[in-house]
């Protein structure tokens, strides 16, 4: 090795420690919050179990979390996009008060039966505390972003419990098709050391049994690629819908606690008249029992709609326990139409459904590596990337950039939140190469 790469290496070390203490502080601030609010959702789940009557009471919860963001919280109501937009275009540090009211509601939310999962809140609260990093160490907005994005994936592995998918999370959410290595080793960092941080507080995840995968063979990779066509179908499906409805309220019911209340209170009737327990909260028995027995077709569906209805009205939470449920489930369904055993179809649901919506199949690959082995792998990551493509330019995060379109004819360089306003951006044609 000659001087000058012992040199290059050796210039590289001050930037190596600095990241990964940063990383660390961010780790154990967004590892804590997790702890925490696992810990409270935990309570509020056996709470709401116990106590059915707490479901009369969705629609109040409802419209008093509404009213506390539209005093307090309207410069942090936009949640995850709001730190997907600040990573883009940096402007402003990011409120802090966005951990505890994100916190609270997501809370408050389960307690009294609302349709949501947990994701959002533990990615709002990392990239939150994270951001407050940049007043102490007075960062630039260049060093920033990075920060945010390590925040994002300490959140997403803390909350889960998987730092590898947290890792890739953190960097892959940002925009379609384009990832940003200069924070790989800050996002693995704060990904890896946050989800020990939480556990260290004694919080424990769900382990989901898929048992025994079949091996890998070409009627299953066939099998795989039609559900991840589905997958990412459903996906697409859920983020329009979310989205669709969300407009709707906010255009026939302008006042936000209002919104909240009739929303909460079509999810509570339709719970307590259809006796469908089963899809209030995050669902977690449901998903577990997806790998356990054959269900009935209607569970994603029925999901996916309580769901749609309580995000679109307001309730505050998180979409992608959900899209577990729903992902899990549907290919619990397809199993015996597509004659493949319905743990691998469950669990490739579970992640396929998910890549889709969020647009991010790497990520979902892993994920699924780390929760049912690795010997979903293959299939996995077939079923996600067939998920993310045929999903579209859509997706539950409107901040997200395209930056590279799925295909020929779509847009670059915006958000998904415009893209049907945008004209058709194609990439440049590249120059010539030397000789021709």
């Amino acid at each position: 090795m000659s001087w000058l790469q012992r040199n290059e290496q050796l210039r590289m070390l001050p930037g190596l420690v600095r990241w990964s203490a940063l990383a660390l502080l961010v780790a154990v601030l967004s590892g804590t919050a997790s702890a925490w609010f696992l810990m409270g959702l935990e309570w509020a789940t056996s709470t709401r179990d116990s106590h059915h009557w707490l479901l009369a009471g969705l629609p109040v919860a409802g419209a008093v979390v509404a009213w506390v963001y539209l005093k307090f919280g309207q410069s942090v109501e936009a949640g995850n996009n709001l730190l997907i937009d600040e990573v883009h275009d940096p402007k402003k540090v990011v409120p802090l008060r966005m951990a505890p009211l994100i916190l609270v509601s997501t809370v408050i939310s389960h307690l009294f039966g609302a349709s949501v999962g947990r994701e959002g809140t533990a990615v709002q609260m990392g990239g939150s505390l994270a951001d407050q990093l940049t007043h102490v160490f007075r960062l630039r907005h260049d060093d920033r972003r990075i920060l945010l994005m390590s925040g994002i994936s300490a959140g997403f592995a803390s909350v889960f419990g998987t730092p590898l998918a947290g890792a890739v999370f953190g960097l892959e959410v940002l925009a379609l098709g384009r990832m940003r290595y200069d924070a790989l080793l800050p996002c693995v960092v704060a990904a890896m050391a946050a989800d020990q941080v939480c556990l260290l507080w004694g919080v424990h995840h769900t382990h989901y049994d898929a048992g025994v995968l079949p091996s890998v063979t070409a009627w299953g990779l066939l099998a795989v690629t039609v559900a991840g066509l589905a997958f990412g179908l459903v996906g697409k499906l859920f983020a329009w819908a979310t989205h669709q409805l969300g407009a709707r309220f906010k255009q026939h019911v302008p006042f936000a606690p209002w919104r909240a209340a009739l929303g909460g209170a079509v999810v509570a009737a339709l719970i307590w008249g259809l006796d469908a327990w089963r899809y209030a909260g995050l669902g977690v028995p449901v998903i577990e029992e997806a790998f356990q027995h054959p269900l009935a077709w209607w569970d994603a569906p029925a999901k996916l709609a309580l769901t749609v209805l309580s995000l679109g009205s307001g309730f505050k939470g998180g979409e992608v326990t959900p899209l577990f449920f729903i992902g899990a489930t549907l290919g619990n369904a397809l199993a015996p139409v597509l004659q493949q055993p319905y743990t691998l179809l469950a669990a490739v649901g579970f992640v396929g459904v998910f890549a889709g919506a969020a647009n991010t199949p790497l990520a979902c690959t892993l994920m699924a590596i780390e929760l049912f082995g690795s010997q979903v792998g293959l299939y996995a990551l077939l079923a996600c990337t067939v998920s993310y493509l045929f999903s579209g330019h859509n997706g539950i995060y409107r901040s997200q950039r395209i930056g590279q379109p799925k295909h020929r004819g779509g847009v670059a360089g915006v958000r998904l939140g415009e893209v049907g306003q945008a004209e058709v951006v194609r990439p440049p044609a590249e120059p010539p190469s030397a000789g021709h």
